[in-house]
């Protein structure tokens, strides 16, 4: 089955006070460790939305290999980056595997996991030692869904709709920090034995 994975990371960074996508991360920043390993995963087709600081990121992540989205209504939370990336996704994929551009956590091996294991379903989660967490995976059949989506936490929305079949796919771990303040990238950085 061709595969497109998509990287979300079109947020304003509101919460922090500054693009968190550029924040140092492993001798990187938070945006490339996460396009690592979206490019490390196998993906037929690899995407990233960009909105709040695009001209900065563009200037200083290197975004070869991946098909980059513009999201202008950034503003109006990750639904409208998923429904505007939605037009981008080659004709051929029959199934997306979504990523949180601020989410460098998350292994490679458990993103192979979730498409190995969730490919027979609609929608696809991972189930980790403390819940559920990204990434998710949505089959072809739900492409218009994701189409339509709006607002912040669109996708959590529609997995607790209760419409469709979910595979809670179990990975190793705890769910990886999903960086929206300073307090989670300095405990994001403790978890890695660095300093800010």
């Amino acid at each position: 089955m061709f595969v497109t994975g998509l990287v979300l990371a079109a947020g304003a960074s509101r919460r922090l006070g500054r693009p968190k996508q550029l924040l140092p991360y492993l001798g990187s920043t938070l945006l490339e460790s996460t396009l690592a390993t979206a490019a490390g995963c196998g993906f037929d087709q690899v995407m990233v939305t960009l909105g709040g600081a695009s001209e900065a990121i563009r200037r200083g992540v290197d975004l070869s290999g991946f098909d980059v989205v513009e999201n202008p209504g950034f503003a109006g939370g990750c639904g409208s980056s998923i429904s505007g990336a939605m037009g981008a996704v080659d004709g051929r994929a029959g199934a997306l595997v979504l990523l949180l551009g601020d989410q460098p956590g998350v292994r490679t091996g458990s993103v192979r996991r979730l498409v190995e294991h969730a490919s027979g379903a609609p929608m696809g989660v991972c189930r980790y030692a403390d819940g559920l967490g990204h990434p998710f995976w949505f089959r072809r059949d739900l492409f218009g869904e994701l189409a339509a989506l709006h607002g912040d936490k669109a996708v959590w929305k529609l997995l607790h709709s209760g419409r469709y079949d979910v595979a809670e796919v179990p990975v190793e771990g705890t769910v990886p920090i999903d960086v929206d303040t300073w307090q989670d990238y300095l405990a994001l950085l403790s978890e890695t034995g660095t300093a800010p």
